[in-house]
């Protein structure tokens, strides 16, 4: 058996060396959003004392309270802004629903196990702000942190949350077994030392609540192990009775995936706005 080449498998950005301009295109299409939502949207809202804990929250009517989704980007866990993915927001907007959009600092400045409980930090923020449960949804390294919110039994971390105050995810592209990460490049700034502590941040092997919802999707273009990633997701999650959906979105790259977000009559949108108001007190 050839053995998985992890460092190719896992380098996004060789293998779509156009990623400079669609990182480019997302500050653009972010910083575009932004200023057609001045005087509605909240920008830089702080929920924890790092200069990157922050909320941009974009509300689809001003004074109205629709649905809520919370939408937490990629980069894994070491790259890219909040502000770069301010559009988001755009397509479940259109559909009446709220987004709210998180920062969280980065590795190597603190661990995955940091950014993990910043995460959950937000989420407790942002029930507190609204009284309300929430769909939260992601790319790559936040499609792992959605996994990871979906999963946390939030009685556990503060007596007046909802247990299940993120009853349901949508992660796009989610990294959620950490193992192969040991053998790769990245590693010296996620530093994850063995495989234990691997483990132990790879929601794939977490006990996920008995109900629980989570859509794995990912690009049909990515490679073998993101295709893994995704599908392995739904498949371990709902043997433990968690109902999941696995998709390929025919003709998308790592980077592109997250694309129909901004279109509020994609398929993409569509669903996430299905599971937003789906969630209800």
């Amino acid at each position: 058996m050839t053995a998985i080449d992890y460092e190719k498998e896992y380098d996004n950005r060789s293998r779509v060396p156009e990623h400079p301009e669609i990182f480019a295109r997302w500050t653009r299409e972010g910083a575009a959003y932004r200023e057609a939502r001045r005087g509605v949207a909240t920008i830089g809202e702080k929920y924890g004392p790092g200069p990157r804990q922050t909320i941009d929250f974009f509300p689809a009517k001003a004074g109205a309270s629709g649905p809520l989704a919370l939408f937490i980007h990629g980069g894994w866990w070491r790259s890219l802004e909040p502000t770069q993915f301010s559009q988001c927001a755009k397509g479940p907007n259109a559909h009446g629903v709220d987004v709210a959009v998180i920062g969280y600092e980065l590795c190597p400045t603190c661990s995955i196990a940091n950014i993990i409980e910043q995460a959950r930090a937000a989420c407790l923020h942002l029930w507190r702000a609204r009284q309300q449960r929430f769909l939260v949804y992601g790319h790559s390294a936040g499609g792992h942190l959605t996994a990871c919110m979906v999963a946390t039994d939030w009685k556990t971390l503060a007596p007046d949350a909802l247990h299940d105050l993120v009853p349901s995810g949508y992660a796009i592209s989610p990294v959620v077994d950490l193992l192969p990460l040991l053998y790769v490049s990245q590693n010296s700034d996620l530093r994850l030392k063995d495989e234990a502590e691997a483990r132990a941040v790879s929601p794939l092997y977490w006990s996920v609540p008995a109900g629980r919802t989570i859509d794995s999707v990912v690009g049909a273009l990515e490679s073998s192990e993101f295709l893994r990633q995704a599908k392995v997701l739904a498949q371990a999650w709902k043997q433990g009775m968690a109902i999941t959906r696995y998709e390929a979105i025919a003709a998308a790259n790592h980077f592109t995936v997250i694309d129909p977000l901004m279109d509020p009559q994609s398929a993409m949108t569509r669903r996430v706005v299905e599971l937003a108001r789906a969630v209800r007190n």
